[in-house]
């Protein structure tokens, strides 16, 4: 599944599915940019370099990615980076989730993020994510599968509660 073509200048932004020849990359790339393949909360830990999900390349750069868990009647989004933001990469991936949502007939896309998160707060609800659950002081359960989650997060937010959003997934959106 391919998410399509964007121009950027004279670069060609693709979003192809992470397939087995793509692991390794992915697995460098997490590693890079989050210091481990595992997304740790207070729900329980991901290995996100085995999950299935999208990766946006720029030639031959991977750009973005995001990996997601299927569960019964949702797809959660376990991680999303886009290296550069606000070309639309992130918008491109989240998209791609979505379309194979609905195409595996689930009912919904949904996700946690923390408290401090203001630019991931923005970024869903501006694309149709609601907040339905608020769970407080759950990064305090998170960082004692992982110390090293830092105990303030972005604006000197400290980094407490995870919050979930969700959006429907509808025959046609």
């Amino acid at each position: 599944m391919s998410g399509g073509t964007e121009t950027s200048g004279v670069s060609a932004v693709r979003v192809e599915a992470i397939d087995d020849s793509k692991r390794a990359a992915v697995r460098a790339f997490l590693i890079e940019h989050w210091g481990s393949p595992q997304m740790v909360y207070s729900q329980g830990v991901h290995h996100c370099d085995e999950l299935p999900g999208f990766v946006a390349y720029d030639g031959d750069e991977l750009i973005g990615l995001v990996t997601y868990a299927v569960q019964e009647t949702s797809y959660e989004v376990v991680s999303l980076d886009s290296l550069r933001e606000g070309h639309g990469i992130g918008t491109r991936l989240m998209e791609a989730v979505e379309k194979a949502a609905r195409e595996a007939g689930v009912s919904c896309v949904r996700l946690i993020t923390t408290n401090d998160n203001l630019n991931a707060l923005r970024f869903y609800q501006k694309r149709g994510y609601v907040l339905v659950k608020i769970y407080p002081n759950a990064v305090a359960k998170a960082r004692r599968i992982k110390p090293q989650i830092p105990l303030i997060g972005s604006d000197g937010i400290p980094i407490r509660d995870e919050i979930e959003l969700e959006k429907g997934i509808g025959e046609e959106e």
